[in-house]
This record gives structure tokens, sequence and C-alpha cells, in this order.
């Protein structure tokens, strides 16, 4: 393990002062450190900082800088008791990192907010510290800054006063560096209290109507309530505040007392919001404040076990979100959010684990994988739940807090509270999990009258077999052990199991394990002649299984085709996610504008046209949930397949709302805006949408309009679009990725969005360069490429950057996810082009 700095330096309390001019985007700030030095030799961290003075105990003293890792160094005469007094400036940069400014406008004129951004490692930009997550300190914070009439400041915690133009703030709990946050501008708010007399408040720039700020103060406070509860842990600060700041690389961040949110998830117009929006911004606030308990009052020791933290607020968004409003049924989304991603992502070979070792600042950003940390540490976590139940997962969560609040905590602590509270060997089942890559599938198969099990890691593409097991949870219906983890077992005699259960048999019921079953033909045959009597989350699994075995080729994907129509009728969305996530699939088995593309769209139109007749284009007074969010998959099926009818239903809703298109209800507007850009698009209403996509502050409305546009059949307005990804007076840094994975996605536009990714690398390095989202251009580009020339560009321009940190998993991995579409391609487009023709015959 690298030598940490704060083996040499602990430090135990921070007083900064900052002074903030905008005008000038410059930062002046002094920063007194005072803790213990246990060597003679010190570094600090700093990023971007002109280091003016050090003094140690009010004596000057020399130091030297060293860039490249991110520090200053000095010397001491003696170890001990130690305080450091550090005067330097700093740039008030546009990176969304560190201290930045966001941009906005009220009314035509551009106004700014300054925020801050400092996980990873960006708190170093902003003060000189040990940058480190084990490097708990206290801190108290000053800021001056060039204030006019009407302006707020905000911080982790309440302000105590001014003097001459100076905001004094609370001192903090003990707290690591990457938690401290402040923001200062022309804010409004709303506040409320929690039972226990914590003030909750939301913030936001008054770009923003005040009702956006209702719904996200509700799901605040209650979320603040129910963890309370759940955690048996009081709340520890005395605010909790939500801030939507308008420039923001992240979905969301968890300073302690002050989460910062993109405005896309933070504000919500009560009165046009989709039921699928809403779940979305409560699962999100119910993530961020599930943190400040896991990560935030106990916090992982250091970046690889990062899981800690993230798999664990994930996990609990929807443990929160399903106690708060139970009527939404969350836990479906998690089947249809999480677990595809987790599934999909984990199958390609090179695919970091759980647990991950991890040294460089670049490389720490990008273990921040969602679908790895996030979805399938999530998905270890909710095996958990199920093994040991609520009961012991609170009470072993209530002494992890007691024995670490304030401190830092290993995977191994966690493993053990749970263990302790539930009896049961936790560490041994779920290190399988953590440590480990990949996933297995276990083949289910009748052998000489007998039902046998077995696993082996599951690949999409090339893999490597390396003969890795796990501990599984197999969840079955069918007399079984509770867990297996021998490469195979034998159950008894099939005929007298089928007999005793009277159903087919079943495997990790309620799809809540980490792996998926391949049935062989016997039971699968059962199966699928008795799949009305399965449940909705059974039929997406039983989908989700078939469609990951046809991309891995272990089935032919022809296979899939005569199977949709079983499910066609379906009134759960969660089953036409699935459904309809396989039917975008078949598109790359079809080049456009052939026959083979007709015929896809003449089956797709076969699957969606009675669905759209029973649901119609608008939603109706006191229908179900499950018709809300079922309506989406249907309209968008229905465009594509250039349903006549469709196309004229939206184009008519197009014209009565055409003077003003944000109130078109929200969770059809994408697709009226699609249609009409797609069927009847000219440069005027380019013109249109791209103008209120400018003035709009409503992140939803703005989201559609990206979509929309990038759909357009028309070269010239492609290239429009293109033109403008370097200007962020139409298009935020923070939004360009949605706008180029749009273009790139687009059969008109590939070219052009991939010509301009190589011609302008550097451009984007530098202004998105510093942020988690960096990396995954590169993913956009590996879930759109599908032929052998574009695999051979994709190759020719990242293997030369193979050795960037940061970058070098991830192009590895997206060379290998091309390299297996383009295989699957070869092997199975003939056979899929085959299937639906017949399908249509």
């Amino acid at each position: 393990m690298t030598k940490r700095l704060l083996d040499s330096f602990r430090p135990e309390h921070y007083d900064i002062y900052l002074d903030i001019n905008r005008a000038t985007k410059t930062i002046t700030g002094q920063t007194v450190i005072t803790g213990e030095a246990l060597d003679n030799k010190i570094a600090i961290n700093q990023k971007y900082l002109q280091i003016k003075q050090v003094q140690v105990n009010n004596q000057e003293i020399n130091f030297t800088i060293d860039d490249d890792n991110e520090v200053f160094q000095f010397s001491l005469h003696e170890v001990g008791a130690v305080k450091l007094t550090i005067d330097y400036t700093a740039p008030l940069t546009d990176s969304m990192m560190g201290i930045y400014p966001s941009y906005y406008q009220v009314d035509g004129v551009q106004k700014q907010i300054i925020g801050t951004q400092f996980e990873t490692t960006a708190a170093r930009q902003a003060f000189p510290c040990i940058d480190e997550p084990a490097a708990k300190a206290t801190f108290t914070l000053a800021i001056k800054f060039d204030e006019q009439p009407g302006e707020t400041v905000i911080s982790n915690m309440p302000e105590v006063k001014i003097e001459k133009g100076v905001h004094y703030f609370e001192p903090t709990v003990r707290m690591s560096t990457y938690l401290v946050a402040f923001a200062f501008g022309e804010l409004q708010s709303k506040l409320t209290q929690t039972k226990s007399g914590v003030e909750i408040g939301v913030f936001a720039t008054k770009a923003h109507q005040a009702k956006e700020l209702d719904f996200a103060l509700d799901i605040a406070k209650r979320s603040i309530e129910f963890y309370e509860d759940f955690y048996q842990t009081p709340y520890p600060l005395p605010h909790s505040y939500q801030l939507a700041l308008p420039d923001f690389s992240a979905g969301a961040m968890e300073n302690w007392g002050l989460v910062t949110y993109r405005e896309a998830y933070l504000m919500l117009d009560p009165d046009n919001a989709s039921l699928e929006l809403k779940s979305n911004i409560a699962t999100v606030i119910a993530h961020e404040l599930a943190h400040q308990w896991f990560g935030d009052l106990v916090t992982m020791q250091w970046w690889d076990d990062l899981w800690l933290n993230e798999s664990f607020a994930n996990m609990m968004e929807y443990v929160a979100i399903d106690a708060l409003e139970p009527e939404w049924h969350i836990w479906e989304t998690f089947q249809t959010a999480e677990a595809p991603m987790a599934l999909q992502r984990d199958a390609v070979d090179g695919v970091q684990s759980v647990h991950v070792q991890v040294e460089h600042p670049a490389d720490i950003d990008s273990i921040f994988d969602s679908a790895i940390v996030y979805a399938k540490g999530a998905r270890m976590l909710v095996m958990v739940r199920a093994l040991i139940g609520d009961d012991a997962l609170r009470q072993g969560l209530k002494s992890y807090f007691a024995a670490h609040q304030y401190h830092n905590a290993t995977g191994a602590d966690l493993w053990s509270a749970l263990s302790k509270a539930s009896g049961i060997d936790i560490s041994k089942i779920m290190n399988t999990w953590l440590e480990q890559p990949g996933y297995p599938v276990v083949k289910a198969s009748v052998v000489d009258g007998d039902l046998q099990l077995r696993q082996q890691q599951f690949f999409i593409g090339d893999g490597q077999e390396t003969g890795r097991q796990w501990a599984i949870p197999l969840k079955a219906n069918f007399t079984a052990p509770q867990i297996m983890t021998e490469q195979s077992i034998k159950l008894g005699n099939y005929q007298q199991l089928r007999q005793a259960t009277g159903q087919p048999l079943r495997l990790n019921d309620g799809n809540e394990s980490h792996f998926i079953v391949q049935y062989d033909q016997t039971l699968l045959t059962d199966i699928l002649d008795n799949v009305q009597s399965l449940n909705a989350i059974s039929q997406l699994q039983l989908l989700q299984d078939l469609l990951l075995l046809a991309q891995s080729q272990t089935i032919s994907y022809a296979e899939l085709v005569p199977l949709l129509p079983k499910f066609a009728q379906s009134k759960s969305h969660i089953v036409n996610d699935i459904l309809y996530r396989i039917i975008n699939n078949l598109k790359d088995f079809v080049q456009p504008d052939s026959q083979s593309e007709q015929n896809l769209r003449t089956f797709t139109n076969q699957l969606s046209a009675p669905q759209i007749e029973r649901l119609g284009w608008q939603s109706r007074q006191g229908e179900s949930n499950d018709d809300q969010l079922t309506r989406p998959y249907i309209l968008n099926a229905s465009i594509y397949a250039q349903n006549k009818n469709s196309i004229q239903a939206a184009h008519q809703l197009f014209g009565k709302f055409a003077q003003n298109l944000s109130k078109l209800a929200a969770d059809i507007r994408l697709y009226v805006l699609k249609n009409e850009v797609q069927n009847f698009s000219t440069p005027q209403l380019f013109t249109q949408l791209l103008k209120e996509y400018q003035q709009s502050a409503d992140a939803s409305y703005k989201a559609d309009i990206c979509a929309a546009l990038t759909k357009t059949p028309d070269k010239n307005l492609l290239q429009q679009i293109v033109a403008a990804f370097e200007n962020s007076e139409i298009i935020k840094p923070q939004d360009l990725r949605a706008w180029f994975a749009g273009v790139l996605n687009n059969a008109h536009g590939e070219q052009m969005a991939w010509d301009w990714l190589r011609n302008d690398w550097s451009w984007l390095e530098k202004t998105v360069g510093g942020d988690m989202e960096f990396i995954t251009y590169i993913t956009v580009i590996s879930k759109v490429f599908r032929t052998p020339t574009r695999l051979e560009e994709f190759k020719a321009f990242f293997e030369p950057k193979l050795n960037t940190p940061g970058l070098t998993r991830e192009i590895k991995m997206d060379m290998a996810v091309i390299k297996g579409r383009v295989q699957l391609i070869e092997h199975e487009q003939a056979a899929v082009n085959k299937a639906i023709e017949a399908m249509i015959a």
C-alpha cells in the first residue's frame, strides 16, 4: 500500500479563511491547521494553489512544491503538536471541481452563484489539507466575497456571525475534507423541521418558481425522519440543506449538511411532472441523505472501499422511498434500472470487482462505476438483506454506527457487525461477490432423471475462464440448499420434485441475487407453458436472462423473437421495459433504410398497436401507476414503427401546444417532440426548440428537447448541433454528454459526432477531464458502435491512450464490448432477420 500523508501528519482542526472575488476569478486564502506531526518530513495536499507563505508554530519556513503528486513539502525540527499557517491564492475555475461558478439566467440577465465540489480529491484545490478520507478533522469556515445586497451564503453548519463582511460558521463535527461545502449568491429557499428538530432546507436560484422547491422539501424531511428511525441513530447536525446548482458534473453530492444536486435531480414542477420523474428525484434525495450516516458519519478508510458508501446508499434509497411512498412500488424500478445495468457491465471480461485497489487520483475517479460500485454493490446488499432480514440489518447498522461514528471503517467492519446481529457468517458469503469480478450463470438441467445445478462464470464476448466460484443464494421454489457454494449439485429426481411443487422450477425467485439462470429445454418449455401464471418480476427475469444468454451466444438470438408476442399485452411496466429493451437491441441486426428495418418496424407495430389502442396518447383520470409508466415505452415503439395513427395523434398534440410546448404533459412531451422533429422537421422548428432549450430553467423540459432534436434526420441541423458542442452559452459542459450520445446514436449523425470527438479530444479533456463523467464518453461510444470498421477506428484512436491514468480499464472493456457486438451480429444477423420476417408473414 502506498504511504499515506496521514502517516506523517494528523490534522485535528482547520481554520479556513477564504476571500473570493467573482469579478477577477481569484481566491485569497489562509488555512491554519492544528494537528500532530508523526514525522520530521511533512507533505500537505495542494492543487493549483499558489502557496505564498508557510509558518510552523508562527515561524516562517521553507517549502518545496511537487505538482505531480499534488503536494507541498517541508521539514520540522521536532514531532508532536504543531500549528501550520498557510497563505495562498487560487484561481476560480470553470471546471465544476473545487470552488467554481455556476451560470444561469433570470429574465435574460446572466448571473452566477458560487458552489463547491470536492469529492474525490478536489478539496486540495480550495485549501491545503490532508485530502484523504481517513484524515478526519473539524473545520471552521470564514468566507468573504464581493457581496451584493440580497445574496445568501450557506455551508455545512449554521452561520454564527458576520463581521466586516466576513461570514463565520460554526465548527463542523469530525469529518473528511471531501465533505466540506459552501455556496453563495442570489438564492431562494424553503425551510421546515423534522420531528426531532433538524432544520430542512431546499435552496435554488431565482430562475425557478417557488413551487418547484416543495417536492424536494417534503421528501428530504421525511427521508431524514425515516433514517433516524431505521438506523436508530440521530442525524447529528443542526440542519440538512439541499442545494440545486445550475452547473454540476455529478448527479448529486452528499456533503454533510449541505447536499448539492444537479437542478434536474432536485427541482420539480408539481403541476407537470411524470411519476417517473418524481420517483427519480425522490430516490436521488433519499440516496444522498442515506449517506449522511453511511459515508459521512462513518466513512470508508480509503477509496478502495468506496462501495461501503455508494452500494449502501444505492440500496437504502429504495428502502426509504418504498417506506415513504409504498404505492410507487419502487423496488420494481430497481429491477429495471439497477439489475440490468449491473448484469450487462459485469459480464464483460476485465470489469473491476466491487472492492478494488486504487491509488492515483485519476484512477480514484474512474472507480465510480455506476454499474458496479452502485448497482452491483446494491444488489449484493439486497442479497444480504434478504438473507438476514430487516431486524438484524437494523441492529447490525446501529452497532456499526456506534462503533465507528466520526471515524472510518472497512468492509470487514460492516460484515462483522451484520454477522454478529444475524448469527450468519456474512463475510464468508459476501466476499465471493465483493472481491471477484463477474457473476455466475447457474445451468439447471435434467440428466438421467435427476435435477442438476452447475455454476460457471458468465461472459458476454470473449472471456477468460479462471474457475471462479460464488456462494449463491439460490432462492429456489424446489427443495434446495439456501446457499450453493459447490460448482455443481444434484437436487434429486426431477419428476418427484416437480410433482411435490406443482409448478415449474424457478431459481433466484424475486430476482434479488446477482446471477442468471440457463434452464435446459425441458425446464424452459415447462416455464413458457405456464408463463402467464408468473408474476411480473419473474416474467421480466425470464426475458432478462434469455437476452443475456443470447448476447453471449449461449443461445441463438433468433430464439427470442417468437417469444415476444407472449408478453406484448402485459399491463406491467417492468415487463414492457424488458420487452422493448429486446426490441431496441434487435435494431443492431438491421441496416438503416433496408427491408430488414422495415420488417422490424412492422413487427414492433404488431406488438405495440393494441397497447396504443388501450392506453391512448394522454393519461386518463384514475389510471394505474403501471399504465402511466408503460405509456412511454409504447409511444416510443409506435413512433419507431411509423404507426400512422400515432404520428398523426402526436402531431395534433404538438399543434395544440405549439405556443407553449413546456406545458405538454411531462410523461408524453418527449415523444410528441421527437415525432415532430423526425416526421415534420423544419429549420424553424429546430431554431424554436434550441432557443427554448437555452431559455428554460426546467431541466426535464431541456432533457426532452435534447433527446428530440438529436433525432432529426436532417444532416445540416445535426451539423449545427455538433457546432454548438463547444459553445457553453448553448450547451453547458454538464449536459454535453447527452447531446453527444444523441447525435452519435442517430445514423445520420454518427460520423459527425465520432469525428468531433476524435478531432477535439484535447478540448473535451480540458473541459470535463477533471470529473468522473469524462470516461463515460468512451462508454457511450461502446453502446453504439457495431461494425468491424468502427471497431478498428475505436482501437486506432483509443489504444494509444491506454496508459492514461483513469482511462485504462474503460478503454479495454469498451473494446471488448464492441468486439463482442460485432461478432454477435456477424453470427446472428441472418437468423434474427429471418425470425422477424416469419413473425410478420
